[in-house]
């Protein structure tokens, strides 16, 4: 009971390191109003590299086995609270336009060269997730529903972050270049090629300070709560795809990740609650979002302790024997995602 108490413990003061990286980096560093480099992957990196240093760590597996089980799930259903559908309306039908076709060809790709590539399918089908929908988030959500190893959900989000920050440089710049200051194009461009959230942003920062066009930023934004929402319906069907060929009797429901049912509530309440707060009454429109801004750091918060956890778990030399093919699949995903979303704005929407 004790070693479960302080495997908590470790997990929650590398989350604290781990913010305090990323802000310190991303912000004083290199001058960005919002750091673009995700507190997930510092505490991955800080877990890995502590466990792998100090073995007298594996005594507290009981508190990480925790964190990655319940605490996990638990900052997946409060990350709801980000998804308004009134956002998704203002922009969704132009966003989806485009985001649809980048997650179903990334998904084709990612399971036609898989094999060629040497790779698992649990660790294809997280490169596919985390490349197309939203990044690590999307990674960790679907990891326990298609019983990852620690491994492959590490070796799935340094791949998104490897290319997602590549891409955060590069495609404002590219954006410009393909669509000659069109705000929605660009906005739509950046928010569905760009894999994690943070690193949208901080791409739309990056092309409001060179173009001028805070628009963007905004335009990114929403594009990517697109993105997020669909998480719901694409989860659960690749879990069913996964586990479904080890046992061909296997029932939908009997995998369904429920949590994602706690994930949609938060949606609404956001939505219900903005219409209420922000429509018909005013007065309490301060407190709304002070509530919200709340789950929303706490959620933030849960799931940089569950990758934390993630790292202490992971063990390298598990790591290594994946090899660097898995890598090329991610690069490859990558392009994918950026063509795609390139071809079919210039085709339906600009």
């Amino acid at each position: 009971m004790m070693n479960k108490l302080y495997g908590l413990i470790i997990c929650f003061f590398t989350a604290l390191l781990a913010i305090f990286l990323s802000k310190y980096i991303g912000i004083t560093l290199l001058g960005f109003e919002r750091s673009p480099l995700s507190p997930i992957i510092f505490s991955i990196i800080i877990g890995i590299f502590l466990s792998n240093s100090i073995n007298k760590l594996n005594k507290f597996n009981t508190g990480f086995k925790f964190c990655i089980k319940y605490i996990l799930k638990a900052g997946i259903i409060l990350l709801g609270i980000r998804l308004s559908l009134l956002d998704f309306y203002t922009y969704g039908t132009k966003s989806l336009l485009v985001v649809v076709p980048c997650i179903i060809s990334t998904i084709i790709v990612v399971n036609y060269l898989k094999d060629r590539y040497n790779v698992s399918e649990n660790l294809a089908q997280l490169i596919a997730v985390g490349t197309s929908i939203c990044g690590a988030t999307a990674i960790v959500a679907l990891a326990p529903s298609i019983k990852a190893k620690k491994s492959e959900i590490t070796y799935a989000i340094a791949n998104i972050t490897v290319f997602g920050i590549f891409a955060m440089f590069l495609y404002p710049i590219l954006g410009n270049f393909l669509f000659l200051d069109n705000d929605i194009s660009v906005g739509i461009f950046l928010g569905s090629a760009i894999h994690e959230t943070a690193q949208v942003a901080g791409s739309g920062m990056i092309y409001a300070e060179r173009y001028l066009s805070s628009n963007v930023i905004g335009i990114a934004t929403l594009t990517k709560l697109v993105r997020n929402t669909l998480m719901v319906i694409v989860i659960p069907l690749f879990a069913h795809k996964v586990l479904s060929k080890n046992d061909h009797n296997l029932k939908f429901a009997s995998i369904f990740p429920y949590f994602i049912l706690g994930f949609i509530a938060f949606g609404l309440l956001r939505t219900f609650g903005d219409y209420i707060f922000y429509s018909l009454n005013n007065s309490g429109s301060l407190e709304w979002r002070n509530f919200v801004d709340a789950v929303k750091h706490s959620a933030e918060f849960l799931l940089i302790i569950a990758m934390s956890a993630v790292g202490y778990n992971t063990n390298l030399k598990q790591f290594k024997e994946l090899g660097i093919r898995p890598f090329y699949l991610g690069f490859i995903a990558a392009t994918v995602v950026g063509m795609v979303s390139a071809f079919t704005i210039m085709i339906l929407v600009n």
